[in-house]
Formats: structure tokens, C-alpha cells, sequence
């Protein structure tokens, strides 16, 4: 079996697979099976707060920085969407008006660009 080009043992992948299914299992059940039912010091709550806010922009920032649409060169159409996704989000304190103004500002900008 090939996995994009480079040839894996197909016991090795599903060892792989079945180790990141129980590694995925074991970190959600912590926090539901073992913490879920105790109430949380007020600081972790706090710091769990920030935790959708911040992953957000991690997962989304190499898309913008590095993009491979364009062979890892940013562009006017994805550091535009960005900075309007940003500015959207801070002035209306809402994350899918954000998200939508940067994905029109993207489209947009791209239908009009390339």
C-alpha cells in the first residue's frame, strides 16, 4: 500500500490509526469521564475561556502566512481577508460576522485578482 508515494506496512498504519483513536479517546475522557461531574477551580475556567479564541486564529494563520494555493507566497487577497475578518470580528464582537466578511473580502478579491 502507498500513502502518497511512499510505501507503509498496512499493519503499521492501522497501529498508527488505532493508537491516535485511544490517544483522541483518552484526552477527551479526562476532561468528561474523570473531571466532567467536579466543579473547576475559577482560574481554569478562566484560561478554558480562551481556548476556541485561540485555536481559531492558530489553525487559520500558516493558511494565510504560507498558503500552498499560491506555493507558500502570501497574497493581497488572503492577507486582506484576514485584516477584514479581524477588524469585522473586533468591531461587531461576533465571530461569524467576521468569518463572513473575510470569506466575501477572499472571494471577492480573488474573482477580481486572478
Amino acid at each position: 500500500m502507498t500513502v502518497h508515494g511512499t510505501p507503509f506496512d498496512p499493519v503499521t498504519l492501522w497501529i498508527v490509526i488505532i493508537g491516535m483513536a485511544v490517544g483522541s479517546f483518552a484526552l477527551r475522557f479526562v476532561f468528561i469521564g474523570l473531571v466532567g461531574s467536579r466543579a473547576m477551580p475559577q482560574w481554569v475556567l478562566l484560561h478554558l475561556r480562551y481556548t476556541a479564541v485561540a485555536m481559531i486564529p492558530a489553525l487559520v494563520t500558516p493558511l494565510v502566512i504560507w498558503p500552498s494555493a499560491t506555493g507558500g507566497e502570501p497574497d493581497l487577497p488572503r492577507m486582506s481577508a484576514a485584516a477584514v475578518t479581524l477588524v469585522v470580528g473586533l468591531w461587531t464582537k461576533n465571530v461569524l460576522a467576521g468569518i463572513a466578511a473575510g470569506a466575501a473580502t477572499l472571494y471577492l478579491l480573488l474573482w477580481l485578482l486572478v
